[in-house]
């Protein structure tokens, strides 16, 4: 029998490794582990394909996205960490995934067939008029390879009025030659200005170079 408790609302950890309630079971989106307890399948969380999965098992404090949450997912790719926001928001939660990549977005719409609270987007997270019929939402999560990634976290704030935000600060694409805890600390600061932070995570050695953090904003 798995040692189970619940660390959040919607998250799991399970022998010491984290996981969520799986939406769909017996299927599988990135061969993960599945593991069976009670009636109940849960999917364990990869760190190192997922940068908010990094960002719990390097010691995320709290977490904004919860069961019936609303989420404005900014860089949703194909669906890895999505799936397991898919999980936490349940039923009587949205994930809105908005992907520039044609390509990463046909592996999203085959995730979104199998999950209902999945709504794929193809669009631009610099220009947030493009899918302004999202209206509002709880908690914005950006993972947007963009030099001017915390700008569009500012912009989708203001658009959709969220109350909380996750963003993960790829340091290489704001300054190659920078000292990465430089480049977090200001993009840090940049935040701070309309938002108030939270935690600040560095997720090596899962993701190099790579921190998250996380707000609420004003």
């Amino acid at each position: 029998m798995a040692n189970i408790r619940e660390v959040f609302p919607g998250v799991f950890k399970i022998d010491g490794k984290y996981a969520t309630l799986n939406a769909v079971p017996g299927v599988k989106v990135y061969k993960e582990n599945l593991v069976k307890n009670g009636g109940k399948e849960y999917r364990i969380w990869d760190p190192k394909r997922s940068k908010l999965g990094a960002a719990l098992v390097k010691g995320l404090k709290s977490l904004a996205i919860k069961p019936g949450s609303s989420v404005l997912y900014l860089g949703s790719a194909n669906g890895t960490t999505a799936s397991h926001v898919s999980d936490i928001v349940g039923e009587s939660g949205k994930v809105y995934c908005v992907e520039f990549s044609a390509q990463s977005m046909r592996d999203l719409l085959m995730l979104c067939e199998q999950r209902k609270n999945l709504y794929p987007i193809l669009a631009d997270a610099r220009l947030p008029d493009q899918y302004s019929e999202v209206k509002k939402v709880d908690v914005i999560f950006e993972d947007v390879a963009d030099r001017e990634q915390t700008n569009i976290l500012l912009r989708n704030l203001l658009a959709f009025k969220a109350k909380s935000f996750l963003i993960a600060i790829k340091s290489r694409c704001i300054d190659s030659t920078a000292n990465p805890r430089i480049v977090y600390n200001q993009e840090k600061a940049k935040i701070s200005k309309a938002a108030n932070v939270k935690e600040l995570i560095i997720l090596d050695p899962f993701e190099i170079d790579h921190c998250m953090i996380t707000g609420e904003t004003r």
